[in-house]
């Protein structure tokens, strides 16, 4: 399951994610459920007018959490129904502001993630404070940066490590070469690490 960054959409966002089309897995890459235009506000829009998506506002945003939430829940079980009923490995991937969106589902929602992927975004500073290590369900964690990441620096993500950690949570961290973008080596190793 990976849930894009803010002002994405789902299809590009699973096309990025092709590198992991091995024929073993299934990527389901489901789309936030606030859409907006991407180009400036007050300019008319028009059939060529980009368009993104967003995991949630500020606005009513409780109730965004849980929607998504109970959102991703459902994707998953109709997902695995259609699977051998044995239940495969689920793994949850999130980007940027994916991140928050992941990291919300596997302390909250009812499936049970078994790998954690946060890739270039900030872990939620409103996850229950009084789970513990068992925030995430007994999920495997791996932080994911780019060396050139001008959103999740250096000093953010020994941040975001360092909360985890003090929670009791241990995260892997991963680095690569690049951007605030995905990277197709990286994806590759971490799928045959999962």
């Amino acid at each position: 399951m990976a849930c894009h960054g803010y002002g994405q959409l789902a299809a590009p966002f699973a096309q990025a994610l092709e590198p992991l089309n091995d024929g073993t897995r299934v990527v389901v890459a489901p789309e936030g459920l606030s859409r907006f235009y991407l180009d400036d506000p007050v300019k008319r829009h028009g059939p060529d007018s980009p368009i993104g998506a967003s995991w949630m506002t500020r606005e009513d945003r409780e109730h965004e959490i849980a929607d998504y939430v109970e959102y991703l829940d459902v994707v998953a079980d109709m997902v695995r129904r259609e699977l051998d009923p044995r239940a495969p490995r689920l793994v949850a991937l999130g980007f940027s502001q994916g991140v928050a969106t992941a990291c919300r589902w596997a302390a909250l929602g009812r499936a049970k993630v078994d790998l954690l992927i946060m890739w270039a975004g900030s872990i939620p500073n409103d996850l229950p404070s009084d789970a513990g290590d068992r925030l995430f369900k007994g999920a495997r964690l791996v932080m994911v940066a780019g060396q050139r990441d001008p959103l999740l620096t250096r000093k953010v993500v020994k941040r975001e490590h360092q909360a985890l950690l003090d929670r009791g949570l241990r995260v892997e961290l991963v680095s690569f070469d690049g951007s605030h973008s995905l990277n197709s080596e990286t994806l590759r190793r971490l799928a045959g690490d999962a």
